[in-house]
């Protein structure tokens, strides 16, 4: 794959893209990876991952650092990235917020975005022979399975959250699978990505005004540890993954293909709008996060009453996701037209 020149737009819109990808990734059941498919730009970053290898690592040793940057498409890495770190401190906590106050029209409006994917993804696809459709089929329940797993209970010992960090990170690369709610099943959610990042922002606030106290806590010395072993088996996830991805989509593109559109399918139980969270609980008494929020374990899912207003409200933001991604496609179309 080329290198693409890019215009002052064409970044901004790519830093818009890395804002979408972020928010996507902070919720449980939606794919940072299907934003990345939708938008464009998913082959590009599997390649720029792909790309961080050992020549990579003899340039960066070396001190070629320019050559380094180019040889990886850092200016690609740098917008995406950058993108989905503003995302953490700005979007998400606004998507924190509407999941709080609007959680059946948020939720509507992810399953909207998700219906718009799969017809997005899968209106060019034309090849449907036999092995297509099986991949298609095994992607379809695969999503579905997960869809209506069990979360496990937390654990934090280090080689399992190293493990967390692959499985987690796997939903950047893997359209439809959501890295979030893998992080939920695996029972580490709350450790991971709330908890965790809660005293790593505390303790970034200490070491910017001087404040090394932090390092006699043992608390918070053990979930700084959490946190950088959780971030190491990211990193190697995103690098590992991306190699093989970009293996099997050189070799069997169709296949793949066909097996994410199905498990981007069998995931929508996931985003459900109606549901009913069932809430983790220790010796009968509900769990409460470090925000002081009532931890969710799973959801028990039911069908709308068309007689109330709100469940029209519900299908209108459905079908507010689904325009935005129509609008994204017919986008899409004029730029390549020219």
């Amino acid at each position: 794959m080329a290198k693409k020149e890019r215009t002052i737009i064409d970044n901004f819109f790519l830093f818009l893209k890395g804002l979408s990808m972020g928010a996507a990734n902070k919720v449980p059941g939606v794919s940072g990876g299907t934003v990345s498919f939708v938008f464009g730009f998913y082959e590009e970053m599997i390649y720029s991952f792909r790309k961080i290898n050992y020549k990579a690592f003899l340039l960066l040793i070396n001190g070629r650092f320019k050559s380094f940057y180019n040889y990886v498409n850092g200016d690609f890495l740098l917008l995406i990235f950058g993108g989905s770190l503003f995302s953490y401190f700005s979007v998400s906590l606004v998507l924190d917020y509407l999941l709080d106050k609007y959680e059946l029209f948020v939720w509507s409006f992810f399953f909207g975005l998700i219906l718009g994917s799969i017809y997005h993804i899968s209106k060019d696809f034309n090849d449907w022979r036999t092995r297509n459709i099986v991949s298609m089929c095994i992607g379809i329940t695969l999503g579905v399975a997960i869809s209506f797993m069990n979360p496990a209970t937390e654990n934090d010992n280090l080689w399992f959250v190293f493990l967390c960090g692959i499985i987690g990170v796997s939903g950047m690369t893997l359209p439809g699978l959501s890295g979030s709610f893998i992080l939920i099943l695996m029972g580490n959610y709350v450790l991971l990505l709330v908890d965790s990042v809660t005293v790593l922002y505390k303790t970034i606030i200490d070491v910017f005004t001087g404040d090394f106290s932090f390092m006699d806590d043992a608390e918070t010395v053990r979930y700084l540890k959490i946190i950088a072993t959780f971030t190491g088996g990211s990193a190697f996830g995103l690098v590992f993954t991306s190699h093989i991805l970009g293996y099997v989509l050189k070799h069997w593109h169709q296949i793949v293909t066909a097996a994410i559109i199905g498990f981007i399918t069998g995931s929508l139980g996931i985003v459900w709008p109606w549901k009913t969270a069932v809430y983790k609980t220790l010796n009968g008494v509900v769990l409460i996060d470090a925000k002081g929020n009532e931890v969710v374990e799973n959801y028990t899912r039911y069908f709308p009453d068309f007689s109330q207003t709100q469940t029209w409200t519900a299908v209108f933001f459905i079908l507010v996701g689904i325009g935005v991604i129509l609008l994204i496609d017919k986008f899409g179309k004029q730029k390549q037209n020219g």
